[in-house]
């Protein structure tokens, strides 16, 4: 980030001037100009105006203008600017540490339960900051909450290195966990005639697998394909989460098969097996707000009612993070990581004593993919390492690959890596184009749950198994 370069908000700073403006007659402090790093002239004016959001005069409406008085603030800032009134925000509106030690001692000495329950009234409110009532505001207004959660994506890059800042991090992320409950969000399903504006934030939240052009996106919205999204009520226009799924005969073992634009349709009547071959959240904001698993169990259900045929739910996923895992390897001990043969045999091709390297230095030769000689050396070697680190690799007592992680406390289990699933430089680079299965096995699904959330097992299926 630098000063020369749009923030994440600058994208729709304009819709959320344009609706906060809308009737507004507040003239708080700054609201003749401010300049964009926030010196400190303007930083007392700046708290003024929070001051004056805080003691909350004049009723509903006047609330809502000055809120939305302080949010065109900081859109009118530049990073340090914006990074400056996150750090009054975090420094200056923090819990008031005596209130809390006063209600602390007043629960201790209290004489009897009345004195006992008021004294711990006064604790809860006074372990909240002054700036969660500040920002709770921001619900009331129209854009408010994407506001909020675009605010929440800034300050994310701000905060890695100041504890207070990731304090004020955590007061925001506590707010938006509770604005979107599960129970809040909206299923819906997106189709070629959902409105193009939609159509577009598809295209450009996509995380997995780019999508290229309209065709590509009218091919993945096909007839033999579903896609799904949560809404938020106060976010109607923004996908919050959307997964993308096949209707096939089978499971699928390659990506650009799956989404060849060439490929003759197939009738969802006929398919037997759903493929959910990509899950992309849209918002960095809303980062720790878990609603992944509930929208991968909501459509299950929903293909189920529709498409009684359906036996088989499963995904076709990345594997991030392998050749990273890989490269950890090298010039170590790789004793347990390759047979002696193996150590002959990359030796013999490349030079190289070291065995990661040489397969390294293999998956670096152009079209090493579709060399049967290398194919035939390689194969065997990294299929064995990707089941080893997906099954074995671990951060505690969760799978160290962020995919696999998802999918197994969700209640899949590991049924199959794909050699060369996925031929995108991306997947070459991230995987060695390697694809895996997880099989969401319904009357499996909660039982795998427990055993992976309870004691970190992993469930996998006899390939994979087969593979160690």
């Amino acid at each position: 980030m630098n000063d020369h370069t749009p923030g994440i908000l600058d994208r729709t700073l304009k819709q959320f001037r344009r609706a906060w403006r809308l009737g507004s007659k507040y003239r708080g402090p700054l609201k003749d100009g401010v300049a964009p790093d926030l010196p400190d002239g303007d930083a007392n004016r700046l708290r003024r105006q929070i001051d004056d959001c805080l003691e909350a005069r004049g009723g509903q409406v006047s609330a809502r203008a000055r809120a939305a008085d302080l949010g065109e603030t900081y859109l009118v800032l530049n990073d340090a600017g914006r990074r400056r009134f996150l750090e009054i925000l975090a420094r200056e509106y923090d819990v008031e540490t005596e209130a809390v030690d006063a209600a602390v001692l007043a629960r201790q000495e209290a004489a009897d339960e009345f004195e006992r329950r008021r004294a711990e009234g006064y604790l809860r409110d006074a372990l909240v900051p002054p700036r969660v009532k500040l920002l709770s505001q921001f619900n009331e207004l129209s854009q408010g909450v994407k506001f909020l959660v675009d605010l929440r994506a800034e300050l994310m890059l701000f905060a890695a290195e100041d504890i207070r800042l990731q304090a004020l991090d955590a007061d925001i992320h506590a707010l938006l966990a509770s604005w979107f409950d599960i129970g809040f969000l909206d299923l819906k399903q997106v189709t070629w005639e959902t409105p193009a504006s939609l159509l577009e934030k598809l295209i450009e939240y996509e995380a997995v697998h780019a999508i290229r052009s309209w065709d590509d996106l009218k091919n993945r919205l096909g007839d033999d394909r579903r896609c799904y999204a949560y809404f938020h009520p106060r976010m109607p226009d923004e996908p919050l989460i959307f997964v993308q799924v096949a209707l096939v005969k089978g499971m699928s073992d390659n990506i650009q098969g799956l989404l060849d634009e060439d490929a003759p349709p197939g009738d969802p009547e006929d398919a037997d097996t759903a493929i959910f071959y990509s899950i992309s959240n849209c918002h960095l904001g809303l980062a720790g707000v878990n609603f992944g698993n509930f929208l991968i169990k909501r459509v299950v259900d929903d293909l189920v009612r529709d498409l009684p045929n359906l036996k088989s739910f499963a995904t076709l996923s990345p594997i991030p993070g392998f050749r990273d895992w890989l490269r950890e390897h090298m010039n170590g001990d790789q004793l347990t990581l390759f047979e002696d043969s193996e150590f002959q045999v990359l030796e013999a091709m490349t030079g190289a004593a070291d065995p990661i390297a040489a397969v390294e230095s293999l998956l670096d030769q152009p079209d090493w993919m579709n060399r049967t000689d290398l194919c035939s050396v390689l194969k065997p070697i990294l299929m064995r390492l990707c089941a080893r680190y997906l099954l074995q690799s671990r951060n505690g007592q969760r799978a160290r690959n962020r995919v696999a992680h998802f999918h197994l406390s969700n209640g899949a289990r590991i049924e199959r890596i794909n050699w060369l699933a996925d031929t995108a430089a991306r997947g070459l680079a991230q995987s060695a184009g390697m694809m895996v299965n997880y099989l969401y096995k319904l009357t499996d699904i909660e039982q795998n749950h427990e055993a992976y959330s309870g004691k970190g097992k992993v469930t996998a299926g006899p390939a994979v198994k087969k593979l160690l």
